[in-house]
């Protein structure tokens, strides 16, 4: 008994202390304007040449690294002397929810790189998607377009999966690389829901829908639902799926796009055979390759976020992999 009130007492100290870092967080935040994040920038040719000194250093004696360093200070000094600038290419990540949720930073990533971005600068997306909501992954294609538009190259890298919308916006790029045994593909649109009217009747419950418009509402979770109601919301589908296959189509024109805007998916060895992608090759080989004759810069945007919204953020994500983790049992697949 001197235990379990000990216990409570301390249960209720840490839920005391809980309550009030919540409040202070709140009320921190409160007045805090929106757009206060800011651009993260790193050099990625530093983490390659530190992997690369790391194994030098375990691997030859110092007379070779002496004359190897020094022959890197020689070279470097005449591409200086000559005015020899390199290339520049802007790395952006993509890791995609089924709210695409990322696209809040992406967008601010696209704006700040088109700033400054050139005809001779490159643009590489590291992409993993499964897809999600038809409006959020249209919106965040649409930030991928504001590149194209601008005329930068394009080369998007999908290491384990682009479906549906994330295929949506892979097939965006100038250059689409994949690794072999990536997903791609699901050229599709799937919508699902319960309805427990029978359940409600059979307990005399009514749930009553009243609308204005004769198609503002087409199937209901509780309502009766008609024959009428699911034509209109089939036909809607459909002309979803429409404009998906003349997206897809109008970036990558040498796609036979009935053949492949099914639905199916394809691993990388597939997907390249369908023209899907253009290469297979992993990102990390393709960012390695290009770091050895041009600067790569990562950028990343940030917003500093409350604890409330930092723990309903985790939750969120949390909940997600969840309904993800289910429907892909479920389904074996994805869906937009």
């Amino acid at each position: 008994m001197d235990y379990a009130e000990f216990l409570l007492r301390t249960v209720t100290l840490v839920v005391a202390v809980i309550v009030v870092l919540t409040a202070v967080a709140v009320l921190r935040s409160k007045g805090r304007s929106k757009g206060s994040g800011h651009l993260d920038v790193h050099k990625l040719n530093d983490f390659y040449k530190a992997l690369r000194e790391r194994l030098e250093h375990a691997l030859l004696d110092k007379a070779e690294l002496k004359a190897r360093h020094k022959a890197e200070a020689k070279q470097a000094k005449a591409e200086k002397k000559a005015g020899k600038s390199k290339p520049r290419v802007f790395v952006l990540d993509f890791d995609g929810d089924i709210k695409a949720s990322a696209t809040e930073h992406l967008r601010h990533e696209v704006t700040a790189l088109l700033s400054m971005a050139t005809a001779q600068d490159e643009v590489v997306l590291r992409l993993e998607s499964g897809g999600g909501m038809v409006h959020g992954y249209g919106l965040a294609a649409s930030q991928l377009a504001r590149i194209r538009q601008a005329g930068v190259p394009l080369t998007v890298c999908v290491d384990k999966v682009a479906a549906s919308g994330g295929y949506m916006m892979a097939c965006i790029g100038d250059k689409v690389l994949s690794a072999p045994f990536a997903i791609l593909g699901s050229i599709g649109v799937v919508a699902q829901l319960p309805n427990v009217h029978r359940l409600l009747k059979k307990h005399d419950i009514d749930f009553e829908v009243l609308t204005a418009g004769e198609y503002k509402r087409t199937l209901t979770v509780f309502g009766e639902n008609t024959d009428k109601g699911r034509e209109k919301f089939q036909e809607d589908l459909e002309t979803t799926h429409v404009l998906f296959k003349n997206f897809v189509a109008r970036y990558r024109p040498q796609l036979v796009i009935d053949e492949i805007a099914t639905g199916e998916v394809w691993l990388g060895l597939s997907a390249l055979d369908k023209q899907l992608v253009d290469e297979l090759k992993t990102s990390d080989e393709y960012l390695a390759e290009r770091a050895r004759e041009a600067d790569l810069f990562q950028l990343h945007y940030a917003e500093k976020k409350s604890l409330p919204e930092r723990f309903g953020l985790a939750t969120s994500v949390a909940l997600d992999r969840v309904l993800l983790n289910w429907w892909n049992r479920l389904h074996q697949q994805r869906f937009w």
